[in-house]
């Protein structure tokens, strides 16, 4: 099965609660009103779109009602998936240089699949013929040290680890000269994930990105955020508390399968403007996947 079909089987619980929703609202109605405009707003909140995104939307819909002189409700469901359609907007791929190293650091707090997506994101990367080379710097949990190992182990990359309770900036260093030396393509590090605790961890990634970028001036950087997609509005909350400990530069969306409330997608793209670069819609290995806007909106509404 292509990665799309997976997708199409992934979002749908999302596509029946949420799509399947609005279809049969617009089939119930034969006027557009402001009843019906009452239930949609009820339907995108229950989506997790939120009430800020919501608002957005419904505003830009009655302005292009009124622009259009738009009376029929058939023709105001193809407009409002428009609208959903733009706020998506185009996927970013990683960031990548000829003849330079791209090094991705991970973030994210415990439990949301940070090293299995750590992993999945390096069978990417393989799959691309890119040398890939991990570092464990996880070093809080020896859980997270062996889990990582493992997950490598499988893969076929190498990874460079240091004991539980190491220095992560050290491991880092480590793996910053490993994958000079092994000649890598892709540099993909672990961290610990810590929220509650935000100066400890502001402060251990900046000491993290200054050892990078003395070792690795001349590399390619991506930081990207690891976000459970069944926590819904929890995810962005997340989200918002990272963004002010890091510069993150894109988001790895996991367990979209698990939720019928996809409808983060959106919510996470408008408020905070940070692209969506990785998918999960499974367990396995290749149920991660780069983002396409395309593939995503082709297997939610249509």
């Amino acid at each position: 099965m292509g990665f799309f079909e997976k997708l199409k089987q992934g979002l749908a619980k999302t596509k029946d609660a949420f799509v399947g929703k609005i279809n049969n609202l617009f089939r119930s109605f034969s006027r557009v009103d402001e009843d019906m405009m009452e239930e949609l707003e009820e339907i995108l909140i229950t989506a997790d779109i939120g009430v800020e995104v919501t608002e957005n939307i419904l505003d830009t819909l009655r302005d292009r009602i009124k622009d259009e002189h738009i009376t029929d409700p058939e023709e105001t469901r193809k407009v409002l998936f428009e609208i959903l359609k733009d706020m998506i907007g185009e996927g970013e791929p990683i960031a990548e240089e000829k003849g330079a190293m791209t090094v991705i650091l991970v973030i994210g707090v415990n439990g949301v699949g940070k090293t299995t997506s750590i992993a999945k994101i390096a069978n990417v990367m393989k799959k691309k013929r890119k040398k890939v080379v991990l570092a464990a710097a996880d070093t809080f949990r020896a859980a997270a040290i062996d889990q990582l190992e493992v997950w490598a182990d499988r893969v076929g990359v190498d990874i460079i680890r240091q004991a539980e309770g190491s220095d992560p900036a050290a491991v880092v260093f480590d793996a910053c000269a490993a994958a000079k030396k092994r000649d890598a393509d892709v540099l993909i590090i672990d961290t610990a994930g810590r929220l509650h605790n935000k100066k400890n961890l502001m402060a251990e990634l900046a000491k993290i990105n200054r050892v990078i970028e003395r070792e690795l001036p001349e590399a390619v950087r991506e930081t990207l955020l690891v976000l459970d997609a069944t926590t819904g509005q929890n995810a962005l909350i997340q989200a918002k508390e990272f963004k002010n400990a890091a510069e993150i530069t894109g988001l790895v969306l996991t367990k979209l399968d698990g939720t019928a409330k996809g409808g983060i997608v959106l919510a996470i793209k408008h408020e905070l403007g940070i692209p969506v670069k990785f998918i999960g819609v499974g367990e396995k290995m290749d149920d991660l996947e780069e983002f396409s806007a395309e593939d995503f909106v082709s297997a939610l509404f249509e």
